[in-house]
């Protein structure tokens, strides 16, 4: 093939990796701003309705270990093509008139699409040249994440014309496109693969997440049926132990966790579980104000829509950065960006907690999160990758997002907690003072995050690092690693 035409290949194939992870991120949003239309449409209560967003996270970080597994063998294209044939079906059921349960099917359906980021991944990375890879791969993590950011305003424009139908028939629309790309551009994956899923521990590692993600989400259940909430936690960390032992003794793991326990991906990791929960408070945090009516003593009482558009600061400079983050990656160490990017979310908690009186200052507080998670996003698929063989991509990368999810309902969790203690009895609305509380406890979060980023790089040199190293200076022998 000529040279042209594998140049002429990577471009298709890169918009359509990036066009995939943001359908997939922005489907599995839909459910944060329709929620109310949800409650209304279906007369269920509003806690029922927030199912329609917390069963799609739920799958999402289900589904997402068992396609990166997949995704390492050689069935990745029917892999991804048989995934988003599932999201088509899910996004047809939350439009079609059935009752409220084939809506929760319908999400469940859509939120597995999540998995397929870092499947997104693993083609970037076997299929582009190395330079073109890492910088394709830095801007699927960002979109992936702002994503939302798209959706949301989206979403609440066609529920306030058009009503709940019409915003997730957005989503039908959108998920039947992806699946065409797809399947015109995904090429296969490269011969010799091979990838065995270990059926059982999926099933134990997913018991083990339901029940984790189910106990951040549920606070309610740790208010009224404390026993319960602990018994539950317990049954969680047991499962989760038993599929960690299971996966160092058997031969075809769903996640090389020996792997994972190298240091560059441990403290990626635990940055990601960090760093997540206190990026998603922050957006949460944010939003709410936002919509809190001026009754309340602050807020701006903004519409769904109005609000969403708060978001737009924060896709727009996170795509900035995540193009940004691939040069500046050349010059600086992946961990120390990472370290880097928290201390700008941090600073967008402490100007959210110190100024918040117009909504000049809420957008400016959005902008300097997206900055910070869009370089954050950016550079740590480069810190985990540098030590992962190519055939390893994608289940490397999906751990990382199950991480992620998990930081992200903890983080969603927390905001939810501070906020109702702050709710005095009898008041629809907490205290003003409740929302600074949340915001220093992300200051606290950010701030862990960017200690563990130095801590990283400080066990790294940039003489080792394969992605830095000078030219004729070897990096790690990636041969000897499990699963080369």
């Amino acid at each position: 093939m000529s040279t042209a035409l594998i140049r002429s290949g990577a471009r298709l194939l890169v918009p359509a990796l990036m066009f995939i992870a943001m359908v997939v991120a922005a489907v599995a949003s839909l459910g944060t701003p329709l929620i109310t239309s949800v409650a209304t449409t279906f007369h269920v209560s509003l806690d029922s309705a927030q199912w329609t967003l917390t069963i799609a996270l739920l799958s999402g970080a289900v589904a997402t270990p068992v396609l990166g597994r997949l995704g390492a063998g050689p069935h990745r294209r029917a892999t991804i093509l048989a995934t988003l044939a599932i999201v088509v079906v899910g996004s047809a059921l939350t439009v079609l008139p059935l009752p409220f349960a084939w809506l929760l099917v319908g999400r469940a359906a859509q939120g597995v699409g999540l998995g397929l980021t870092a499947l997104m991944m693993g083609v970037a990375r076997d299929h582009l040249p190395e330079e073109r890879s890492a910088a394709t791969i830095a801007l699927i993590s960002v979109v992936s994440i702002i994503g939302a950011g798209v959706g949301y305003p989206l979403a609440a424009l066609l529920a306030e014309f058009g009503g709940l139908r019409a915003a997730y028939g957005l989503g039908l629309l959108v998920t039947a496109i992806a699946f065409v790309t797809a399947w015109r551009s995904m090429p296969a994956a490269p011969a010799g693969r091979s990838a065995h899923v270990n059926v059982a521990g999926a099933l134990v590692l997913a018991g083990g997440l339901l029940l984790v993600l189910f106990l951040a989400g549920e606070r309610s259940l740790w208010s009224r049926h404390l026993a319960v909430a602990v018994t539950l936690a317990v049954a969680a960390v047991l499962l989760l132990c038993v599929w960690t032992v299971s996966e160092l003794r058997t031969k075809t793991p769903l996640v090389d966790v020996r792997a994972v326990r190298h240091p560059a991906v441990a403290g990626a990791n635990i940055a990601m579980f960090v760093g997540g929960s206190g990026m998603y408070l922050l957006l949460t945090l944010v939003t709410r104000y936002a919509q809190t009516p001026h009754s309340a003593g602050y807020g701006f009482g903004l519409t769904t829509f109005v609000a969403g558009l708060v978001l737009i600061p924060f896709s727009v400079l996170g795509f900035v950065a995540g193009k940004l983050t691939p040069r500046v990656r050349t010059r600086i160490d992946g961990p120390l960006l990472l370290a880097g990017s928290a201390a700008i979310v941090g600073g967008g908690f402490v100007l959210f907690a110190t100024a918040r009186s117009n909504l000049a200052e809420l957008l400016a507080a959005m902008g300097v999160l997206g900055l910070g998670v869009g370089s954050f996003s950016a550079a740590m698929p480069g810190v985990i990758l540098a030590v992962t063989p190519k055939s390893e991509t994608s289940s490397a990368m999906s751990f990382n997002y199950v991480v992620r999810s998990v930081g992200y309902s903890l983080g969603s969790a927390i905001g939810g907690l501070v906020l109702a203690v702050g709710t005095e009895t009898g008041r629809l609305f907490p205290n003003g003072d409740a929302y600074t509380t949340a915001a220093l406890v992300g200051v606290a979060a950010m701030a862990i995050t960017t200690m563990a980023g130095l801590a990283l790089a400080r066990r790294r040199s940039p003489e080792t690092d394969p992605i830095t190293a000078p030219v004729g200076v070897p990096g790690p022998d990636r041969s000897s690693r499990t699963g080369s």
